[in-house]
């Protein structure tokens, strides 16, 4: 006999909503791909878009405090909302190298780590939260990883503070920005600018701009640990703990998702095309050839490593409340029982 799943009624969860950044996600492919309304409707549950949202919604992509709420994201929000007390959990972990790099201007000396020394960098103005100033915690910690290859420090630089988006926002009136610091590295203001993404490599190819330090080619990972490296998967904690088999449904079609895009390179790169907003060639330029076959997450020991290396330099450098323990954020049950389900299903 089969037992119907508990009721929205008794459990307060009566709508799912599901968010993500402008980058490579298997639930974004999902979401994309119809599969997770699908899976959702099966537990009698509509899905809602953030990103279709009113204001009073979107704002939740920030601060988590929606009851339902799926996210995948940067960790920036994500940490800076649980170091805020936001009841979350940490289901998952992705890496993608996404073309963070320094640039520069052709004749402007800048070539390799070394260079920057000396140098006027350019730093994002706070917005008016912590979660929401991750420009400036990701333009801090990439000229971190940059000037750490040659032995220097962000005290060897001069830091140039440029315009930001104050309140940035993913919601149906989110503004499609410019990458912080390109106008001011145009005009000569500052000599480099950290940048990630297809978007931002349009941006900087269209002002003559070129790769001065390519982050992605450093060596080891910890370099290049910033926002999107590694990007967490959160859930509210009351859908894990009054609808586990929603949380596991939901990584069940992520799983699913990341096996299709191995097989799907051309359909990956037209999906990412719409959710970075960019076009073909910044999408060709920003992911190396075989990313889509690395979409899969987890919670590995190097990952989770990698995340707390993020979160002691977001704590030192004032953008935490407090201090978060990843290792006590992650929930590795649902990621478990959803490699179950399609062991099963599959075999």
């Amino acid at each position: 006999m089969t037992t119907a799943p508990p009721s929205s009624a008794a459990t307060g969860v009566d709508k799912i909503w599901y968010t993500r950044c402008p980058v490579p996600t298997a639930s974004g492919l999902a979401h994309n791909l119809g599969w997770l309304a699908v899976s959702f409707a099966e537990q009698g549950l509509d899905v809602g878009i953030l990103q279709d949202a009113p204001p009073e919604i979107a704002r939740h992509h920030f601060d988590h405090r929606l009851l339902g709420l799926f996210r995948e994201g940067g960790n920036v929000p994500a940490l800076a909302a649980r170091s805020e007390g936001a009841p979350t959990r940490l289901i998952g972990l992705t890496w993608i190298d996404e073309a963070q790099s320094v640039l520069a201007l052709p004749g402007a000396g800048i070539a390799s780590p070394a260079d920057l020394k000396g140098r006027r960098v350019a730093v994002p103005a706070h917005a008016d939260s912590p979660a929401r100033s991750f420009p400036r915690a990701m333009a801090l910690h990439g000229f971190t990883g940059a000037l750490a290859l040659a032995g220097h420090t962000l005290d060897d630089v001069e830091q140039v503070e440029v315009a930001a988006d104050l309140a940035p926002t993913v919601g149906a009136d989110a503004r499609a920005a410019s990458w912080p610091g390109l106008a001011e590295l145009a005009a000569g203001a500052v000599d480099a600018v950290y940048v990630k993404g297809a978007r931002a490599v349009e941006e900087a190819a269209a002002l003559g701009a070129v790769v001065a330090i390519d982050l992605d080619a450093a060596p080891e990972r910890r370099f290049r640990v910033n926002n999107g490296t590694p990007r967490p998967i959160t859930v509210h904690e009351r859908i894990l703990t009054e609808r586990p088999e929603l949380v596991t449904a939901f990584l069940v079609q992520t799983l699913r998702a990341a096996d299709w895009a191995a097989d799907n390179p051309a359909r990956v790169r037209r999906i990412l095309a719409a959710e970075t907003r960019s076009g073909a060639q910044g999408v060709a330029a920003a992911y190396a050839e075989g990313f889509h076959t690395g979409l899969h997450p987890d919670l590995s020991a190097e990952r989770l490593g990698l995340l707390a290396v993020q979160q002691d330099f977001l704590h030192r450098n004032g953008f935490l409340a407090a201090p978060v323990d990843v290792h006590a954020w992650a929930a590795h049950e649902p990621l478990a029982a959803a490699h179950a389900i399609l062991a099963r299903t599959t075999s």
